[in-house]
Formats: structure tokens, sequence, C-alpha cells
């Protein structure tokens, strides 16, 4: 009985310092918390524990189980393919599935580089980012770094160019920009030229002139005429057609079965994972419940505009929005044969040595799947 109470005593007090508590949790587990003292106090004392001292300290034998709580530190980027995370941070739907024992930490990022480097750096637990960012970091930590968990978007990338090209021929010349070098639409531009029987090396020479630069520069490049275009995420190919009057070359849904290809995943490291597998089901608990949102709320856009006003200080406009979101898909597969894809794209064109994505395995999917069961929904497939 006195041990339940100290561990209880010692959950109020961290609710106390928690900025997730509420007044309702503060009050059910004071009135606990009481009801406990006095049980404890009118109790008749046993063999094993003795009454308490006068001083209030502990009978022999007894110790206090007093748990500190879990911080999972998130990252994830204020942008439109990261639509499910952006709903689960503003609506509290992530931190209400992990509950009070679990403190959310959330920091955002422009890139999938800066979100590698911080969970390198052991400044980060998990990260909704690209696929060719997490195939770079497990292959620089030889297999040990992360793991990946669950999908999140599918679709939403481009190559948008200017008026006057209209073909593959059309391009020997051109400058084209991407997000940056050996990004997930990096790799993917780099590929399709070499299809096309373009070469482009990764200092800018070849038939075409490739320049990675940030996604807000390159919509200012192309508006000014510098640039001839680009192969960016959403929402920056509707932002280069509806503000820099460019046209759609290549969807790059086109270049996929059934169009699907992951845009953003959940990468979470293999450390943390190991430690708490319940707080990471939680996690893709409360993104099962995002992503319902974001395919069936019609709030579900503005929400997610408004968290990016929230970080960005910048709202996008709604026709900006409503035309990215067309070409989105939310879905916690994470469309497993396309990562293997891309990351023989991205060491075709020297931007990846060979990686055995299977061993120990860049995919753990075994938690999501328990929540795909328990939520009725059919299990998904890794490599």
């Amino acid at each position: 009985m006195l041990g339940l109470m100290f561990r209880i005593m010692a959950t109020l007090n961290r609710l106390r310092t928690r900025r997730s508590h509420t007044s309702r949790h503060l009050a059910m587990l004071t009135a606990a918390t009481a009801l406990l003292v006095v049980a404890a106090c009118g109790s008749e004392s046993d063999g094993n524990t003795g009454a308490s001292a006068a001083d209030g300290s502990l009978p022999a034998g007894a110790t206090v189980e007093a748990a500190d709580p879990v911080t999972l530190r998130l990252g994830y980027f204020p942008n439109v393919t990261h639509a499910p995370a952006v709903i689960g941070v503003e609506t509290g739907a992530f931190q209400e599935a992990l509950g009070d024992d679990v403190e959310l930490d959330v920091v955002t990022f422009n890139s999938g580089t800066e979100a590698v480097e911080a969970i390198f750096s052991g400044a980060l637990d998990a990260s909704f980012i690209g696929p060719n960012p997490a195939i770079n970091a497990y292959a620089k930590s030889g297999g040990d770094a992360v793991r990946i968990v669950s999908g999140t978007t599918s679709g939403g990338a481009a190559l948008v160019v200017r008026e006057g090209i209209d073909s593959a021929d059309d391009l020997k010349g051109a400058t084209l920009a991407t997000p940056s070098l050996g990004n997930t639409q990096d790799v993917a531009l780099r590929a399709w030229l070499a299809e096309q029987g373009l070469t482009a090396d990764t200092s800018g020479g070849g038939d075409v002139s490739i320049t990675p630069q940030d996604n807000a520069d390159t919509l200012v490049a192309f508006q000014t005429g510098v640039l001839d275009g680009a192969w960016v995420p959403e929402p920056w190919a509707t932002r280069l057609v509806l503000e820099g009057g460019g046209s759609v070359l290549v969807d790059e849904a086109d270049l996929w079965p059934d169009g699907e290809f992951v845009t953003t995943h959940l990468i979470v490291t293999a450390e943390f994972l190991d430690e708490h597998r319940d707080v990471v089901a939680e996690l893709i608990a409360g993104l099962a419940d995002s992503i319902e949102t974001a395919n069936s709320d019609p709030a579900a856009q503005d929400i997610v505009n408004s968290g990016i006003e929230n970080v960005t200080t910048k709202r996008l406009p709604d026709e900006t929005i409503a035309g990215a979101w067309s070409n989105l898909t939310f879905t916690l597969d994470p469309i497993a044969g396309s990562l293997a894809e891309s990351a023989a794209d991205a060491e075709s064109v020297g931007l990846l040595d060979p990686v055995d994505l299977t061993s120990p395995g860049i995919y753990d999917l075994t938690v999501l799947n328990e929540v795909l069961a328990a939520r009725g929904e059919s299990e998904v497939a890794g490599l």
C-alpha cells in the first residue's frame, strides 16, 4: 500500500512540473493520494512492513518506486509532405496517445541532413524524414543507427519547367534545381536524366546543370529566369506552377507502380526502439489518428497550414495547399519497395555506396503491425 502511495505521490510531483499536465489529472491524483494516506494510516501493520515512524520515514524493507518520465525527442518538417506530423503536434494527438508518463519534445528541421545530424549527435530519438536521408543514416552507421517504423506520406514530387521545355531533349543546356545534393528529389532527377540519356555530374556539369539549393531560393530563381526548372516536393511544385508560371514536365507518381512511392516516413533510433517499444507503439497510434484526420477531416488542410505558419510565420495560400494536397497520399504503409528502388538509383548515380538494407534491416515494422492489428487493419510488409 505504501509503495503504491509513494508511486502516486511521485507521479503527482512529476505532473506538477510537466508542461502537458492538466488540472483534471492533478485533481484525480491528489484525491487518490489522500485516500491512500488515510488507508495506510488506518491499516494494521504486518510482519514485513511494520508501522510508519512518527517522523514520516518508511518502515524497514519498504521502497519508493518512482520511475522518471520518458522524454521522446521528435523531429519533423513544417511542410505539407509532413502533414500527419504537423497534425499530430497541432491537435495534441501525439501527446494524447503517449499519455502523461511521456514528455514530448518536438523540434523542426528544414532538411533530412539536419535531422540525421541531430540523430548522430544524440539530440534526437525519432523523426519524420524522406527516404534517402534515412538510407544515408542507415548506411553511414553500418545499419546500427536507425530503423524505419512506419510510413507517413506517398507522392507529391515533380519536375516543373519553364515555358518552351516540352520534352527531355529540350533540357540539354538547362539549369535545374533540387533541394539538396543526394536528397530524395535530387536522386530522382539524376536517375531520370540518366534514363533519358542525359548526363549531370555532382559539380554542376554535364548535359544538364543541377544546382542543389533551398526551395525558397529555387522559387525566386525560377521566377527571375535564373533556373529553367526544378525537381521539388510539395508544396514547392505547386508554387512553381502557380507563382512561377511553370508547367509539370514529370509527375514522379507516373514513374512508380500505382503511383505510390514513399515521400515521408517515421524513423526511430535503434537504441530508443530497443528501450521503449511501448512508447514507439503509442507514437504510431497517434500517427494513425493523425493520418485519419488528414484523410477525412475537412479542416485538416487548415490545421496543417496553421501549423506551418506557427513555425515559419508564413501561411500558404489556400489554392497552394489545396493543389499540393491533391498530389499526396497519407498512409502508414512505408511502401518499402520504393525505398529499395531509391537506394538503387542513388547507387547508380554515384551518390551512395552499395548497402544491404535487409541486414540487420532498415525496417522494423513489428510495432506498426501490432498497432494495425489492434485497429483491425491489415499488416504491411518491409523488404
